[in-house]
């Protein structure tokens, strides 16, 4: 069994593509056991954010896992197999660890080194352990993900400035409404659409910078009325008002950011056009849903700016990315990645040592018991000490090998000494794993 990966992000497709791959989270666990009813894949995660979607997969063959979750993903998206595989990466065992330890790290994020990222990764894991659709295998290299990811925040400064989608955004769009009595956000009214981990960070950002009103909508109207009273805790003042209400808000907003969970837009070319048609002043749409909340023909709109994924993936594409902290977060995760494998190669002939010594005590139990029932005369004290020495000797002409087997492992020859271990020595392979079973059994519980 080996870690496959495939996915696309905005580095590999264009938004009307990851549109049409989004998975809704709705519809992630349908996804998910889809995913293990196919032949070839034993555990699944499904991570589905703003500018990706991954399938984690642990699969039985290279080739068939290929096949079948490609397959899962041309059917979720609708999208014939040959034109999706065009913007498709694939990712396998080394190079699997290593792309899932980058993405944790922020380092393949449209912002380098946003903290969202790895609370995506963290709630994907979690439903998909709800779902029944992790093991072993996946459950290890998620929670070693998941501490990479937080040891590369804590060791760099590669998250110090706390940037992310919505702040780049939010500072596009002060560049847009900017006047020179007027800079900035300070004192702008603000509409955002959704109110869950992207509006309420929406909210926390619009906050900070100073605007005079933040207005939420939500279909959950207990998450925007919960995160209006927050708002007015902090000293901004915010209301929370439905759906029915946003043309009227639209009329008096200078900015709307939209992050919903939503399938279909929930912003129209005409719906903002009747609101503004009033003589209403400069208005910047951000849309950071996925699929888009906002039609692309708003943009068309006289006095409308319309920031979407697609312009701010194009803006940050020209921003330099060799800075210090990007390049110590790098060392880290390869060197995280090293140590990794290394563990799951010593993990792989720990159950074949286990038996040997496991054998061996055998041996000397035998033996033992072979002196008892020809020396049955024989003094406790002086049987024990010969049992001491016995055992002692065996632990002794057994310690170099088993020692020199788990640093062969971690550079990659140890497979091949435990096979002839158990070969020169008789072991049941069975009976090894039967040991690897218990070993990967976590004290709470099996996986």
């Amino acid at each position: 069994m080996s870690l496959l990966v495939v996915g696309l992000s905005h580095r590999s497709a264009q938004i009307p593509v990851l549109e049409r791959a989004a998975v809704a989270a709705s519809d992630t666990d349908k996804v998910l056991c889809e995913l293990l009813e196919r032949e070839h894949v034993a555990e699944a995660v499904l991570l589905s954010t703003c500018n990706r979607v991954e399938v984690y997969a642990v699969v039985q063959t290279f080739h068939g896992g290929l096949a079948d979750v490609t397959d899962v993903l041309a059917r979720q998206s609708a999208m014939a197999l040959d034109r999706l595989s065009d913007h498709l990466y694939v990712r396998y065992a080394a190079a699997a660890v290593e792309h899932l330890f980058s993405v944790a790290a922020g380092l393949d994020s449209m912002v380098v080194g946003e903290p969202q990222i790895l609370g995506q990764l963290r709630a994907a894991y979690a439903g998909a352990e709800q779902a029944g659709t992790v093991g072993r295998a996946l459950h290890e290299v998620m929670q070693q993900a998941l501490r990479v990811g937080k040891r590369i925040r804590t060791e760099t400064a590669i998250g110090a400035a706390g940037a992310s989608v919505i702040s780049e955004a939010l500072d596009d769009a002060a560049v847009a409404l900017s006047r020179p009595e007027r800079p900035g956000l300070v004192g702008r009214r603000a509409l955002v659409l959704g109110a869950g981990s992207m509006g309420s960070l929406a909210a926390a950002q619009l906050r900070r910078a100073g605007v005079a009103e933040i207005v939420l909508v939500s279909h959950t109207q207990l998450s925007a009325r919960r995160l209006a009273s927050l708002c007015q805790t902090e000293g901004t003042p915010a209301r929370a008002v439905g759906l029915d209400d946003v043309a009227a808000v639209l009329n008096t907003a200078d900015l709307v950011i939209c992050c919903t969970s939503a399938t279909s837009a929930v912003l129209g070319r005409q719906q903002i056009a009747d609101a503004r048609s009033h003589g209403s002043g400069p208005l910047v749409v951000c849309d950071l849903g996925l699929p888009r909340d906002v039609e692309p023909e708003v943009g068309d709109l006289p006095g409308v700016t319309l920031l979407d994924l697609t312009t701010l993936a194009h803006r940050l594409e020209r921003r330099a990315t060799g800075s210090y902290a990007i390049s110590a977060a790098h060392r880290l995760v390869a060197e995280e990645v090293a140590g990794y494998l290394a563990a799951q190669r010593t993990a792989k002939v720990t159950p074949t040592v286990t038996a040997l010594r496991k054998r061996a005590a055998q041996v000397v139990d035998a033996e033992l018991l072979r002196l008892d029932g020809r020396l049955p005369g024989l003094h406790t004290a002086v049987r024990d000490e010969l049992a001491y020495t016995v055992r002692r000797v065996v632990n002794k002409l057994l310690h170099a090998p088993t020692v020199r087997i788990k640093q062969l492992a971690e550079t990659g020859g140890g497979q091949a000494y435990a096979d002839a271990l158990r070969e020169l020595f008789e072991l049941d392979p069975q009976a090894a794993a039967a040991i690897a079973a218990t070993v990967h059994t976590d004290p709470g519980g099996t996986r």
